[in-house]
């Protein structure tokens, strides 16, 4: 596997010399000459609502990450899954993001709010973390169930999160919203992968599912009161 990854890599990197139209050192200068930065934009930390929507994406990324941590676990451990189908279930999440998400988000864009799409997929990831604690005989078709509820919930409310910062910012401060942004859900990978497996040993899985689907409805309501907030 590591050395399919590394030579991947390496490949990206050469069709990316050879694919992509040249642009010198010269013609960079030229570009930021012609686009002038406003230097007295505003810095994105005292944007105090992108501020709040960072604090809900730290949530929604903990939660989120458990489909990589957390979730596995349970497959094998809580469903008494093989390591096998546990691959063919977690590879249905990349597989269906591969052929379906363009095509909604093609649909979507437009249709409604981002912030709504927001709630809408994260009341979705709720719900797929809820029917893990389902008392259903057949393991798998539990891990099948919510892997692909988690796997829509991801692509109606993930792709529209980089719209609304980028709607956010300006040519000036764009890098900072970018930036911070991308912490956030660097914070909530490494809280979210240790949190989750504490809380799993602690207490059990099936509370862990309760406590991070309820986490997941707390911060739909807070990209609920940001929508409203940007109606008044």
């Amino acid at each position: 596997m590591f050395w399919v990854d590394g030579l991947t890599n390496i490949t990206a990197a050469f069709l990316l010399i050879w694919l992509l139209p040249k642009v010198s050192l010269a013609q960079q200068q030229n570009l930021s000459k012609t686009k002038p930065v406003n230097i007295k934009t505003a810095p994105a930390h005292a944007d105090k609502t992108f501020m709040y929507f960072i604090g809900l994406q730290v949530l929604f990324a903990l939660c989120f990450f458990q489909l990589f941590t957390t979730i596995p676990m349970y497959f094998k451990e809580g469903l008494h899954i093989n390591e096998f189908w546990i691959g063919v279930v977690m590879a249905m999440n990349g597989i269906l993001i591969a052929v379906l998400e363009m095509v909604i988000v093609f649909k979507l864009e437009g249709k409604m709010p981002y912030l709504r799409l927001m709630t809408i997929g994260t009341v979705v990831m709720a719900i797929s973390f809820f029917m893990l604690n389902i008392p259903l005989a057949n393991g798998f078709l539990i891990a099948v169930l919510a892997t692909l509820t988690v796997t829509f919930a991801e692509m109606i409310a993930m792709p529209f999160m980089n719209s609304y910062y980028i709607s956010r910012s300006s040519e000036g401060n764009r890098g900072q919203y970018a930036a911070l942004y991308t912490m956030a859900w660097s914070a909530a990978q490494v809280i979210g992968s240790a949190a989750g497996t504490q809380i799993a040993y602690s207490t059990g899985f099936t509370n862990l599912w309760w406590i991070i689907g309820g986490i997941c409805l707390l911060t739909a309501v807070g990209y609920h009161r940001l929508q409203l907030s940007r109606k008044r």
